[in-house]
């Protein structure tokens, strides 16, 4: 009971931390954006760090949700929240279609056919017209939520994107502690005992993947919304190294550990931009590198795992 007294008592004050953000001088759009890549290593995790998937193709879900709501938005006149639930659920079919074939392999295999399926989403944004190719798909408005909430306004649109991430947090505990989540960890552990037991392994992983996906795809729209843009950058494949990054840094399969490591590389790109230059892919490959060596559960499995050494 004291370990989750103190579980809760940590995420109440990272929440009044968040809520508190925008009055204490900190950028609005920092934080939105860093909130926004906190919900894509979320739904990065609920695979990898639970159910033991890699995929090295995720920006391929997070772009075409972004790409879908932006042009939606701006040009087809739908209103933001019409954007983000169609750029949503063009995401997780895209997952669909994607995890129906990449299930079928483990391993290294599953990571390489996920590259390559993500590298052919990346062609087609290229070459579409209404993607605006190089140049990016610019001037998405935020429009009013609802008819109601003008999202120009910084603060609400904040909130908004706070509140996303507090039910995208919520829903991924939500999944992990279901039953459904259980047979997930078993899968991860041991799949081949899990498939003795008599569970569908490819049908509990598929679900698992288009859920992540589509979480994925929140993310890009909410991103899009944001920023007022989507680019080529957004269905790169550096960005699903950076969600690779994010999780394994912050702590795979912790939940505050995603959320962690997406404010410290965020927070990085931005702080050092302005004073490196391109010298920050660098700097941020060697603290990957010092991770890895140093500390390969991450910033929160650590504390976790040091916080058991300590009870026992």
């Amino acid at each position: 009971m004291d370990a989750v007294r103190r579980a809760r008592i940590a995420w109440a004050v990272g929440l009044a931390l968040l809520v508190a953000a925008p009055f204490i001088g900190v950028y609005p759009i920092f934080m939105m954006n860093a909130l926004c890549f906190a919900i894509f290593a979320c739904a990065f995790n609920l695979l990898l760090g639970f159910t033991g998937l890699l995929s090295f193709g995720h920006a391929a879900y997070f772009a075409a949700a972004a790409y879908a709501t932006g042009w939606l938005v701006r040009s087809a006149g739908w209103s933001p929240e019409l954007g983000v639930l169609a750029g949503t659920a063009i995401a997780a079919a895209t997952g669909l279609v994607v995890g129906a074939i990449a299930i079928r392999r483990q391993g290294i295999y599953f990571a390489m056919i996920t590259l390559a399926m993500a590298q052919m989403v990346y062609f087609v944004f290229l070459q579409s017209p209404f993607t605006g190719g190089e140049d990016g798909l610019q001037g998405v408005p935020r429009g009013a939520l609802f008819g109601l909430l003008p999202l120009a306004d910084d603060r609400v649109m904040y909130f908004v994107v706070l509140a996303v991430f507090v039910a995208v947090f919520l829903f991924v505990i939500r999944v992990v502690h279901s039953p459904y989540g259980q047979v997930l960890k078993a899968i991860r552990e041991n799949e081949a005992r899990a498939i003795s037991l008599g569970y569908n392994v490819d049908r509990y992983k598929l679900l698992a993947f288009v859920l992540s996906t589509a979480l994925a795809g929140l993310a890009g729209s909410m991103k899009t919304l944001v920023l007022g843009f989507a680019t080529l950058s957004d269905a790169h494949w550096s960005l699903s190294g950076e969600v690779v990054l994010m999780t394994l840094l912050g702590g795979m399969g912790t939940f505050a550990g995603p959320v962690l490591g997406a404010f410290t590389i965020i927070g990085l790109q931005n702080f050092l931009a302005d004073r490196v230059g391109s010298w920050v892919t660098v700097i941020i490959g060697a603290i990957f590198v010092v991770c890895v060596v140093a500390f390969r559960r991450g910033f929160v499995g650590e504390l976790l795992a040091w916080q058991q050494r300590r009870r026992r």
